[in-house]
């Protein structure tokens, strides 16, 4: 091939995504051409609504991969934590990148952590995870909806609309906004999403030349790590509409794997975690989830209805709906 063409959506960190997939290609291939096809997704479309309303599985993938069944597009590369875990019949995830922080970062103008936010501040986040883990710790904060890419949160938290947010630590970094944050949220006390900090780099399964080009690019920890935490969302069958984390880490040939059902107030919350061979990555991410189910967290997850914003702001919100 003398020249491949990367799918990616609009925003500055797709496009910081997309670029810096395009500059490792070009690195290891000067030769090639590298281009970029912004396509634009129904998350990125639908930004007046919080995610687990329009339906949060495939939000930011499902045109992109629509280009890539009908050739618009030799591969498609996505923040990995947006990927469903059933892919369309047809495309694979051919490559994923050596992990950034997969943490999250508590961004404030005027405190430094979540410990120091007086009772009714307000705080945003798109998560229903995040929400769950903030309300597990801070029953008094007053969690509302906050949507639109990095640039858009901060200036509203700017604005005066919110005391604190809550986004990836990673994506923060990436697109120079680390300085933004006022503390990084450890896995006890902000479980991550599922591959948060990796990219993916998704293709068509018989399309045999790309995958030899961007197989350069795996990354075997990251792999081994994000495949135990999408084992366990594929048995807790979540994903944005649910309260769950989980995070793995790969030491030599250990694995482990620590994981989180949460119902959507916070008030109850499900922890559990797994250690064993990277062997056994899928196997132990499954085994966990099952554990939690079985303990608890189905209960959680059954009590959890399709919400609306109403159902949102109606969980914690002291002072009644508020603008975001």
């Amino acid at each position: 091939m003398n020249s491949i063409r990367i799918g990616t959506r609009g925003s500055a960190l797709a496009l910081w995504q997309a670029n810096f997939i395009a500059g490792e290609l070009r690195s290891k291939y000067p030769s090639m051409n590298v281009e970029l096809i912004r396509i634009t997704t129904k998350g990125d479309r639908i930004l007046d609504a919080p995610l687990a309303k329009i339906g949060g599985k495939g939000l930011f993938t499902k045109e992109l991969e629509a280009a890539l069944l009908d050739g618009r597009i030799d591969l498609a590369v996505h923040s990995l934590k947006d990927v469903p875990i059933d892919l369309p019949t047809g495309l694979k995830l051919a490559a994923i990148t050596r992990r950034a922080d997969p943490f999250d970062a508590f961004v404030s103008n005027r405190f430094g952590s979540i410990e120091e936010l007086p009772s009714g501040s307000v705080v945003g986040t798109s998560s229903l995870r995040r929400r769950a883990q903030l309300l597990a710790l801070r029953s008094d904060l007053v969690v509302e909806d906050l949507r639109g890419n990095v640039e858009t949160r901060l200036r509203r938290l700017d604005e005066g609309r919110f005391d604190a947010i809550i986004l990836a630590a990673a994506g923060l970094r990436r697109l120079g906004f680390g300085d933004r944050i006022r503390a990084e949220l450890s896995p006890t006390v902000m479980m991550p999403a599922v591959g948060q900090g990796a990219l993916a780099v998704e293709l068509v399964e018989d399309n045999r030349l790309v995958e030899e080009l961007v197989s350069v690019l795996d990354d075997r920890e990251t792999r081994l790590a994000v495949t135990a935490e999408r084992s366990f969302l594929r048995v807790v069958e979540g994903g944005c509409q649910v309260p769950v984390g989980v995070y793995a880490t790969v030491e030599g040939n250990k694995i482990t794997v620590s994981g989180l059902i949460a119902s959507l107030d916070g008030s109850k919350v499900m922890r559990g975690s797994a250690v064993g061979s990277t062997d056994e990555a899928q196997r132990l991410g499954a085994e966990l989830a099952q554990r939690l189910l079985d303990s608890g967290g189905r209960d959680i997850l059954e009590g959890i209805q399709p919400q609306t914003e109403e159902d949102f702001n109606g969980h914690n919100d002291q002072r009644g709906a508020r603008d975001a």
